[in-house]
């Protein structure tokens, strides 16, 4: 068999179009005329002696053989990125997306990457959706790293992925200041059977409150949309007997939060856990270095800190922070 040359511009043809379903957004995501980029994509189709989309009157779709193309032609040009970063110094910023916005996941960035100062990579924070959003978003080479919540998920997809622990944060109960339980100091999760957790946003979305509600017995709202931070707590405050659960360091805007108050959880004390996320065949440059950064700001802020009498994570969690099964 003759071997071929892949032209990355091609490729990178290829791949947009596949993503787009479209010749014409395409073309207008790589500043080229449709023209051109359908030359582009002949003269790829010509090289690999086979045709990878159909043209309809409804648009386009792949062929078999180019839904088999797919993945390997966005590895190849993460791997042409890769080489380009390499000859430059790794200069280029990496992308980087958080979800769990609620919970200000940019917090913990903040620190990291302070605390690192001119030993850290440059970052380009974007908003990821949720898990599987970013999870999407590094399969199709669209950002180089993510952090939030770990935790599988129904389709699997996340066994493409490498993630470390970073941090474990303490969360609080969020409850109306008149509510009688709100006049201790601390609170058992177990006591929030008698409240009703109100969840910011469709409970498929939140693995940890999920898994939280169903081992505490804690009864759980229907979720909405996710409004933001004012709208959960004006939710919480217009539900009898509600609280929700917000990580214990997380910075409370007096008026935002006004009515409502804060109390600890204790035995056990329920962690959160945020990690960086990763394609497993795909690191992008630079990872290594942004990798330190957390463990060093770690180390330092004792960030990893868990104990399995005193503290509760979901079992997933607790599997990693207990033996340090972690992706290197």
């Amino acid at each position: 068999m003759t071997a071929v040359d892949l032209d990355l511009a091609q490729v990178r043809a290829f791949v947009a179009v596949a993503e787009q379903l479209s010749f014409s957004r395409a073309a207008e995501s790589l500043a080229l005329t449709q023209q051109g980029l359908s030359k582009r994509i002949a003269r790829l189709e010509d090289a690999l002696e086979t045709r990878l989309f159909t043209r309809e009157h409804t648009g386009v779709r792949l062929t078999g053989e180019g839904e088999r193309f797919l993945e390997p032609a966005r590895t190849a040009l993460a791997a042409g990125d890769a080489a380009v970063d390499a000859v430059r110094g790794g200069t280029r910023p990496i992308r980087l997306d958080v979800w769990g916005h609620l919970f200000e996941p940019l917090r913990t960035v903040r620190e990291a990457l302070a605390a690192a100062a001119a030993e850290a990579p440059q970052v380009e924070v974007g908003p990821g959706r949720d898990l599987p959003g970013v999870a999407a978003a590094l399969t199709r080479g669209e950002t180089g790293v993510g952090f939030g919540r770990f935790h599988p998920l129904e389709d699997g997809a996340e066994r493409v992925l490498a993630h470390r622990l970073v941090r474990l944060e303490p969360v609080d109960v969020v409850l109306a200041a008149d509510h009688p339980l709100a006049r201790r100091t601390e609170l058992r999760p177990s006591q929030l059977a008698e409240l009703t957790l109100v969840p910011p946003a469709a409970a498929g979305r939140l693995d940890f409150l999920g898994r939280f509600a169903e081992r505490f017995g804690a009864p759980m709202l229907a979720g909405e949309a996710n409004l933001g931070l004012d709208h959960l707590l004006a939710r919480v405050r217009a539900t009898p007997d509600g609280c929700t659960l917000l990580p214990s360091e997380l910075p409370l805007d007096a008026a935002t939060s006004a009515g409502l108050v804060a109390v600890p959880l204790v035995e056990p004390t329920p962690l959160y856990a945020w990690s960086l996320v990763w394609h497993r065949d795909r690191p992008v440059p630079g990872l290594p270095r942004l990798l330190r950064a957390f463990a060093d700001a770690g180390r330092s802020r004792r960030w990893l800190e868990y104990q399995p009498g005193r503290d509760w994570l979901p079992e997933s969690d607790r599997d990693e922070a207990l033996t340090g099964r972690q992706e290197p």
